[in-house]
């Protein structure tokens, strides 16, 4: 699974899980507007790390957080590379 996919995946699990629903998940969708509060992103940070292996936030010294899903998912891309991953197949 990539790690657009494995995201994305992710995002749908939380929101199954607190029985809420989303807006189409969209690069261009802002995160604020997601639908997911801020525990909720804390939750998807933390079950991508247990499922990634690493955690972009905490290694990276840039202090522009993602805005949007798609600068989220090149974020997590990005960090895979820099981990010698393959951010088009993880898992």
């Amino acid at each position: 699974m990539s790690v657009k996919a494995t995201v994305i995946s992710e995002i749908q699990q939380i929101a199954d899980d607190n029985k809420k629903s989303l807006p189409p998940l969209a690069d261009d969708l802002v995160l604020l507007d997601s639908g997911l509060d801020s525990l909720a992103i804390a939750i998807l940070v933390a079950r991508l790390e247990e499922t990634l292996g690493f955690d972009p936030f905490t290694e990276s010294d840039d202090v522009a957080y993602p805005v949007t899903l798609g600068d989220f998912i090149r974020f997590y891309e990005h960090a895979a590379e820099s981990h010698g991953v393959d951010s088009r197949q993880v898992g």
